[in-house]
């Protein structure tokens, strides 16, 4: 595979189909806004959505209808709490029902970590003591060969598309991510195809503490995309906009006042420039 350097709005196109599964990881900040927006504007529909807390990018992607399924591990924010356009297509299949394949988020990394072995499926000792597994049958137990152990067996993710927010990437592919990592390496190596929006392309990577790099050959398309993860945060780059967070809950509780944000300010806007100045706008209007 060779990376290329593409416009978001190529990169959507070319490499997300239709019924594809999807995950658009990113632990706490570097959530790619950006290409969920973008997935959004390009009515993407029937996507297997894969995230261990699926936080407001998923909540609007799910209410745009562009879902069909969810595999997670955490169904909120932690800073606003019920997710509502998920919670409305779980109990009144608005706009159309979704399937759960809910986890922990020691499930959830597991999993990554298996497809990214390429594994068909992660062990862990987990879930003892939750009703997890009497609603997921992809929750099961296995026996230890050598001792004996009863563990926890969850079936390996290998999505079909992963697609994260970096700090930068160099001019050959290679990218750095810096911060919180989650479970953003084992999410990219478990994918048939990786794109990756990066606030900084740069001739050489520097050193960083707590970072790591994928590869060039890991990666199909590198997107130089300023302020990607916002309204989330990027470290080193800018702050997570608490305010929109707390916006988020009033906007999504009614379907109406959400579609119609959704019509200004995403399905409204080109690119995620012009996103973030319809943000600007309306927040100092």
């Amino acid at each position: 595979m060779s990376c290329q350097h593409l416009q978001l709005a190529e990169a959507i196109e070319r490499f997300v189909h239709d019924g594809a599964s999807v995950a658009l990881e990113g632990f706490t900040h570097l959530i790619p806004f950006a290409a969920g927006h973008e997935i959004i504007r390009q009515r993407k529909r029937d996507l297997h959505l894969i995230r261990m807390t699926p936080d407001l990018v998923y909540d609007q992607l799910i209410g745009m209808g562009c879902a069909r399924s969810l595999t997670f591990s955490w169904g909120g924010n932690p800073g606003v709490g019920s997710l509502h356009r998920l919670r409305d297509a779980v109990e009144h299949g608005w706009p159309h029902a979704l399937e759960l394949n809910e986890h922990s988020h020691a499930g959830m990394a597991a999993a990554f970590t298996a497809g990214a072995s390429r594994l068909p499926f992660g062990v862990l000792r987990g879930y003892i003591g939750t009703d997890l597994p009497a609603h997921n049958p992809n929750i099961r137990r296995i026996a230890c060969p050598f001792t004996g152990e009863s563990l926890a067996a969850v079936p390996a993710l290998n999505p079909d598309v992963t697609i994260l927010h970096a700090q930068r990437a160099d001019r050959a592919g290679n990218v750095a991510i810096d911060g919180i990592v989650g479970a953003a390496r084992e999410a990219a190596l478990a994918a048939k195809t990786l794109i990756v929006t990066v606030e900084e392309v740069v001739d050489a990577l520097p050193p960083a503490m707590n970072g790591i790099v994928l590869p060039h050959w890991t990666v199909a398309a590198v997107v130089h995309c300023r302020g990607g993860a916002y309204p989330s945060y990027a470290q080193g780059h800018y702050a997570r906009d608490n305010a929109f967070y707390q916006r988020w809950d009033t906007i999504a509780r009614d379907r109406q006042r959400f579609l119609d944000w959704m019509d200004h300010h995403v399905l409204g806007t080109r690119d995620h420039r012009a996103f973030l100045a319809s943000l600007q706008t309306e927040a100092t209007a």
